[in-house]
This record gives C-alpha cells, sequence and structure tokens, in this order.
C-alpha cells in the first residue's frame, strides 16, 4: 500500500498546477471556505479555498457528498465522530444532511487549505451500489454495503486519487462535448472504488467478530493469523473458505479492490518495518525470513515496490 504514496503525491501536484491556473482567473470573495462550483447533469463539484485560520465554519448538504482534500488541513467535527485531523490524500463521505463543523487551524492567505466536495446524482450512486454488491455477494451472502448511512473517513488509494484527477480535469473542461457520459462513467467507478476502501476499512477495524459470516472476512483473519507463515498460499485460502482459487482471487479483489497476494504482500512489508525498527542486530536475510519470504530477494523487491527504498536503506534511515 505504501508503494501507492508517490501515485497520490503526483495526482496532487498535478491538481495543484490546474488549481493555480484556476485561481488566477477568478478574485475571492470570501477568505473563508470560497466556494467555485463545476456542474454537469448528474454531479456537482465544488472547490473550497480558506485564506486564514477560522473554527467552527459549519457546512451542510442536501445530497451526498464526497469531500477530498488537496492542500492543508482541517479538523472535522462530524455526527457520532470524535474529532479527527483531515490531510491531503484523504476523503471523508457524507449522507445527505448531514453538517459538518470544520476548524482550519493552518491555512493562510499564501498557503490556503483546499477541499474538493463532489457530489453525484443519487440514481448513478444507487446503481453503482447495487451492482457492487451484486458482483461481491458469494453464494447468497447478505451484502449491503452503502455510501450513505454514515460518514465514513477513508484514506485513498493511488488508483481513487487519479480517478479523483480524472473527474475533477473533466468537469473544470469548458470544451468537452462528451462531460456528462464521461462523469458518470467516472462517478460509478469512484462509488465502487470508495465502496472497497471502506470495506477494507471494516473488514480490518474494530468489528472482527462481525465479519464470521463472510467468507473474505474469514480469508482476512486467516492471513492476519498465519501472516509470517511461509507456507500460506492462495489455494490454502481458497480451501479454508470453500472456493475455487479463481473464485476467490475474484471475489477478494471485487470486494476490496486489491488481490490477496498484493493485500498478503503489504502486510508482511508492514510487519518486516516493525522488526527493522525494533530488532536492529538481525540481519536483511533474518527479516525476510521471519517475516514470511523463502526468497530474500523477492522480499527486497516488494519491500522496495511499497515502501520505495530498500530494506538496508530503510534500515539506516531508522538508525538515524
Amino acid at each position: 500500500m505504501q508503494r501507492w504514496f508517490s501515485t497520490i503525491f503526483f495526482v496532487l501536484s498535478e491538481m495543484d498546477k490546474l488549481l493555480s491556473h484556476y485561481r488566477k482567473n477568478r478574485a475571492l470573495s470570501t477568505l473563508v471556505e470560497n466556494r467555485t462550483i463545476y456542474t454537469c447533469s448528474n454531479a456537482e463539484l465544488n472547490l473550497f479555498e480558506t485564506h486564514q485560520a477560522a473554527e467552527k465554519v459549519q457546512l451542510h448538504f442536501d445530497y451526498p457528498v464526497i469531500a477530498i482534500m488537496l492542500t492543508g488541513k482541517k479538523v472535522m467535527h462530524l455526527t457520532n465522530q470524535e474529532p479527527f485531523d483531515f490531510y491531503p490524500s484523504e476523503s471523508v463521505v457524507m449522507p445527505a444532511n448531514e453538517p459538518m463543523i470544520i476548524d482550519f487551524p493552518l491555512a493562510t492567505l499564501n498557503e490556503p487549505t483546499q477541499c474538493l466536495a463532489l457530489g453525484i446524482d443519487k440514481y448513478t450512486v444507487s446503481e453503482a451500489v447495487g451492482l457492487y454488491n451484486q458482483e461481491v455477494s458469494i453464494d447468497g451472502e447478505s451484502t449491503n454495503w452503502t455510501l450513505d448511512k454514515d460518514s465514513t473517513h477513508l484514506t485513498n488509494n493511488g488508483d481513487l486519487s487519479y480517478l479523483i484527477q480524472r473527474i475533477f480535469y473533466t468537469l473544470v473542461d469548458t470544451h468537452n462535448t462528451s462531460k456528462d457520459v464521461l462523469i458518470s462513467l467516472m462517478s460509478k467507478e469512484l462509488v465502487v472504488r470508495l465502496l472497497q476502501t471502506k470495506a477494507r476499512k471494516w473488514f480490518l477495524g474494530e468489528q472482527q467478530d462481525q465479519v464470521a459470516d463472510s467468507r473474505i472476512g474469514l480469508a482476512l483473519a486467516v492471513i492476519h493469523k498465519e501472516l509470517t507463515n511461509r507456507k500460506l498460499s492462495i489455494s490454502r485460502l481458497a480451501k479454508d473458505v470453500c472456493m475455487s482459487e479463481s473464485n476467490f482471487f475474484r471475489k477478494f479483489k471485487q470486494t476490496l479492490g486489491i488481490t490477496p497476494s498484493d493485500y498478503i504482500n503489504a502486510k508482511r512489508v508492514e510487519f518486516a518495518k516493525g522488526l527493522i525498527k525494533t530488532k536492529v542486530h538481525l540481519s536483511i536475510a533474518d527479516i525476510a525470513y521471519l517475516s514470511g519470504y523463502n526468497n530474500g530477494s523477492y522480499f527486497v523487491r516488494k519491500f522496495k515496490s511499497y515502501v520505495q527504498c530498500s530494506p538496508t536503506a530503510y534500515k539506516k534511515k531508522m538508525m538515524g
């Protein structure tokens, strides 16, 4: 999952370039949550910019909203949640008519806090949610994933961030004659990817006792229990949840947006990072073996793909 960070930072950089262009062509009407709106037939994009520190600013939408942070920091106060910090590369999915109270501790005139709020036509959302639930159901398992019930704070992955950039570019392009159909298709994809992200958070959260009847939940429990078992395999996981290997692979990726192998490698790399930090006397070969890898070269390759540096370089960094 770490390997997505470079993609996210690239996307945010590209979006900031486009935002800079549009800032030159419009005047500010207020320094707190200045709002610019871009619309098409089935979506509305609000760009909010705050240029001075502020507290307890209230926003309200009468339609479901996906808020995406671009720059700066917000402190979000939402119904039935403890206040939390909201940073770039993160999203908040908000049901209709739920109030948002926001603090802006870092906003300045030269370094504004910027956020996108994307509202999608409810029929587009409903169609995408229905398709997702249909696709992830396994042998009649009850699935009722939704974006509407409660606000959800999510960390974006690279695919999600890139899709958000595409939607933004398309909506602000006044010369695109195919805007409506493109936004409709991308909005459905965005809803599916948000549901996958929400599913990952739910399965890996505090509700572990609630996923016993879910085959994907059971597979994740086995992965976490036997993460460092070098004999752990996709065929073994499929057998544990009484599915064919191909069907298990497909349903796992449809539900969570990531393959079983990529998920296992991401968790093993996180485990290896912990060992490097706390067991400084261990060699990289020992770290690889204890993290579930038989092949040291494969471990190094996977570590670099997720952390953007080698295990040796990471160890030197941790040791100061």
